[in-house]
Order: C-alpha cells, then sequence, then structure tokens
C-alpha cells in the first residue's frame, strides 16, 4: 500500500544586483532593489527547506491542484497525476521499503 503526502517547501536563491547611485548615498540602491525597479544580475538556487507535510487523499491532492494551477483545471485527473504528481515508481522503488534507509526516526524523534 502507499499513499500521497503533500510536501510543502520554501525554496531559497541568492540573488545579484548590480545598481548605479549617487556617491554620496550608496545606500539608495537598496531602495531600487526593494521596489523592484533594478535588473537581476545573477542567481544562484540555495536550497529548499521543507516546512511541512500531510497525508493526502487523491481527491485532496486534486483540489489543492486545482487552486494552485488553476490554469489546469480543464485536464483530466490522469493528466495531472501523471505530470505534477510523483509516483513511487518514478522514484525507483515499489515498495515501502525506502523509509528505513532514508528517514532515522531516532534522530527526528
Amino acid at each position: 500500500m502507499s499513499k500521497w503526502v503533500l510536501v510543502d517547501t520554501v525554496s531559497m536563491f541568492r540573488m545579484r544586483y548590480v545598481v548605479e547611485a549617487p556617491d554620496d548615498h550608496p545606500e539608495w540602491a537598496l531602495d531600487t532593489v526593494t521596489t523592484n525597479e533594478a535588473k537581476e544580475f545573477s542567481q544562484e538556487h540555495l536550497g529548499e527547506t521543507i516546512v511541512s507535510h500531510r497525508v493526502v487523499t487523491e481527491e485532496e491532492a486534486i483540489a489543492v491542484c486545482d487552486v494552485d494551477n488553476d490554469y489546469l483545471k480543464s485536464w483530466s485527473t490522469e493528466q495531472k497525476k501523471m505530470s505534477l504528481f510523483t509516483s513511487m515508481e518514478e522514484q525507483g522503488y515499489d515498495t515501502v521499503e525506502h523509509s528505513k534507509y532514508y528517514y532515522d526516526t531516532d534522530r527526528n524523534k
């Protein structure tokens, strides 16, 4: 048996901007960035942090999908599952033995 788990994460990026500012007010560059008026110079993805998870039914997941991705409401349930859900088969295993090797229950109590 298996369950669907909805995992919420926060993705972080380090962003850089190069902004011209007056000699006597270099801090004005910060205002330009804060007001989203600066051109992006570069970015680096720093990773994702899991903030929560919960077991959901397929129906609950589809309902969340329809809210988060309202432009895909016309898709069938099967299209959504094939494109947006990650199955155990896609992860390379077909049993729940995965948790024995990848989740240290004593450390996470």
